[in-house]
């Protein structure tokens, strides 16, 4: 590599911040709250292949993609104390993790129906469900302060995303309701594809560890079950 040639960075993990603030150091590490989220995307769709976790996900692109359209049509710059790259209207930040919470909250308290409790099993209740969407909405706007508190965007620029993020997000679950209500989501499960990748869709009526958790238990009892237990069983497979 050529010493003259001038150096990058790369701003998507790159960030600014007062070395002397606690605040702002804990600030800093918000601003990795949206590539977190998506490490915890790709993680869930591929270890649970969950058809609502795919539909809240492509929604989640589709802000994303909402947000690079806006800040090339609106074209405002960062606050002047910020020297940080391309535009600031609206805040990306802010506009992933209102579109997250408040997604995840639709789903907690419209959408997901537990089936009764099992002797393995004991689903959300209603109160935890609205602590648990309480808790997404609390760090989502805590998410869009720090970038006020680091001076990447001004209130109005934070306002801005925070509104295209809720908007996002009740559109997208209406529009995936409307497809669900009209076969269109079984009708894509059923697909030479969606056997072949395994999707399913559980989740709307149970949490992703009940199946594998409810194995496992099953498992256990048949395995006490014997009258020695584990060793009464590798003596009868022998």
């Amino acid at each position: 590599m050529d010493d003259s040639s001038p150096l990058a960075s790369f701003s998507l993990t790159h960030v600014h911040y007062n070395a002397n603030d606690p605040v702002s150091y804990l600030c800093a590490w918000l601003a990795l709250v949206p590539q977190a989220l998506c490490v915890i995307y790709a993680t869930l769709i591929w270890s649970s292949r969950e058809a609502e976790i795919v539909l809240m996900g492509l929604g989640q692109f589709g802000c994303e993609v909402l947000n690079f359209a806006l800040k090339r049509l609106i074209k405002e710059q960062r606050p002047p104390q910020m020297n940080g790259k391309g535009y600031g209207m609206p805040s990306s930040h802010a506009q992933f993790t209102a579109y997250f919470s408040v997604s995840l909250s639709l789903f907690l308290l419209l959408r997901h129906t537990p089936l009764p409790a099992s002797p393995s099993h004991t689903p959300f209740s209603i109160p935890q469900r609205l602590f648990l969407s309480f808790i997404a909405l609390v760090c989502a706007a805590v998410v869009a302060w720090s970038r006020i508190y680091l001076n990447y965007h001004n209130p109005l620029q934070v306002f801005v995303g925070v509104s295209a993020g809720v908007v996002s997000a009740v559109g997208w679950f209406g529009v995936t309701e409307f497809l669900r209500r009209k076969g269109w989501v079984q009708w894509g499960l059923d697909t030479w594809v969606a056997r072949e990748l395994r999707m399913r869709d559980l989740v709307v009526e149970e949490d992703l560890v009940a199946p594998g958790w409810e194995r496992w238990e099953r498992k256990r009892r048949d395995m006490k079950g014997g009258k020695g237990g584990v060793r009464d069983i590798q003596k009868k497979k022998r």
